[in-house]
């Protein structure tokens, strides 16, 4: 029996109802939306609310980073490089920073680590590390990651005590609290069974949320064996594993957090407010072509598979500011690079050669109601674009006599690692061939 029309032929009414049962979903979902005016039919009367985004005094969108999980996050770092250098041309400030540009960061895994870098405290108050200087780190350590749990017995524990002695010379004793703008970095806590997000907002609050950084950056990069750690008052105590186990893309959390953070960010209230820019970690979801993949490979798979789920939520969240509001850089799916995996003798130039080619792609894009289409720009373009809406919004802030962001103080400072650490992050930066 045939079906009546109206069920069967797709109309602008229906397409129209859809749109609208999404975007119910989706803010309630992904953004904890709470809005009981949003389910009153068009027709009805409706004084609109004066908040603080519709105000006309409204200094600015809430620029956020997220840095997937990732082996060594060389895409990433290679994209913050090309969007600090693009920034300081376009600034014409030489001296311009990532951290400069952003008001919250988060970072999974190795992007965790990226981000601690770029946004904690130096000595001389500003960003421990440039881009640059961040890529270089990336390229002379190699991976510092065990997320998989590739490595075993003497070589996991050697491998451990390494990366902890390279996160020491880092980041000496700092904490959250000695981050410039607020940071967000995950990891798995096996004593709760739950996820866990490490937020310089409650490590200001209280001691007992605070961590220091560099333990913080051994607990998102923890493999099989968990990394135990504790607070600086040692009331908490986490065993911790890896970040890309439990959150593989943190810029949902990342998301939740500012809309939901009215002290630190007042003036946001939905994702028109709000610039995301997403580094995806460059690596592919395959398994050498084997039909018995391995547990590491396993693990990978479903973490970048989890990954892209949250950018497909995203991408549909933010429907027509999606181009301009919402930029991922990711390597894209089934375009040559399935070749077999750089030894760790791989020299820099071909690790950069990859990575060159990554940017030189373009990737997939979620659209609404178009499944995923082949991005228009290249990931290197969306980059150069990116640094020009951020200037843009750079210039918008500095007319304003608002505030976009008020940054949390802690309420019982302590004395920070960035003035007694000097010489060894100094120290530090030279050895990786930085000036």
């Amino acid at each position: 029996m045939a079906g009546s029309p109206s069920l069967m032929e797709p109309s602008s009414d229906t397409d129209k109802l859809s749109y609208e049962i999404f975007t119910i979903l989706e803010s309630k979902f992904l953004f904890g939306y709470d809005d009981s005016k949003i389910f009153l039919p068009a027709s009805a009367p409706e004084t609109p609310a004066k908040t603080p985004s519709s105000l006309e005094s409204s200094p600015g969108k809430i620029r956020i980073l997220s840095i997937d999980a990732s082996t060594d996050s060389l895409l990433a770092a290679a994209s913050l490089v090309r969007l600090e250098s693009s920034l300081r041309r376009l600034s014409g400030n030489p001296a311009a920073r990532i951290a400069d540009f952003f008001d919250i960061a988060a970072g999974s895994g190795t992007g965790g680590v990226l981000a601690a870098l770029l946004f904690t405290r130096g000595p001389d108050g500003r960003p421990l590390f440039s881009a640059d200087d961040a890529l270089c780190f990336l390229l002379k350590t190699g991976a510092v990651c065990d997320s998989t749990g590739e490595r075993k017995g003497l070589f996991r524990r050697i491998f451990r005590r390494s990366v902890g002695m390279t996160f020491r010379k880092v980041f000496g004793n700092a904490t959250l609290r000695d981050t410039l703008k607020p940071l967000l970095i995950p990891c798995y806590d096996l004593t709760s069974g739950a996820p866990f997000l490490f937020s310089r907002a409650d490590a200001v609050e209280a001691d007992t949320y605070d961590f220091l950084i560099r333990e913080v950056c051994t607990a998102t990069c923890a493999g099989r064996v968990a990394s135990e750690m504790r607070s600086v008052d040692g009331r908490a105590c986490i065993a911790a594993v890896g970040g890309g186990v439990a959150m593989p893309n943190p810029a949902a959390a990342a998301i939740t957090h500012v809309l939901h953070n009215k002290q630190e960010f007042p003036f946001a209230a939905g994702v028109d407010d709000l610039i995301v820019v997403s580094l995806g970690s460059g690596e592919q979801d395959i398994a050498g072509g084997c039909a018995t993949p391995s547990t590491a490979e396993v693990v990978r798979i479903a973490g970048n598979g989890m990954a892209d789920m949250v950018d497909q939520a995203i991408a549909l969240a933010f429907r027509h500011h999606r181009i301009n509001n919402y930029v991922r850089i990711q390597q894209a799916n089934g375009v040559g690079l399935r070749s077999p995996k750089c030894s760790k003798a791989a020299s820099r130039e071909a690790k950069m050669m990859r990575i060159e080619e990554m940017l030189s792609q373009r990737n997939g894009e979620t659209v609404l109601f178009q499944g995923r289409k082949v991005s228009k720009e290249t990931n290197a373009e969306k980059l150069e674009r990116l640094a020009g809406e951020l200037i843009k919004e750079q210039d918008k802030r500095s007319r304003s006599s608002i505030p976009t962001v008020f940054i949390k103080q802690a309420l019982t400072p302590r004395t920070s690692s960035a003035t007694t650490a000097t010489t060894t992050t100094t120290s530090t930066r030279r050895s990786l061939g930085s000036p």
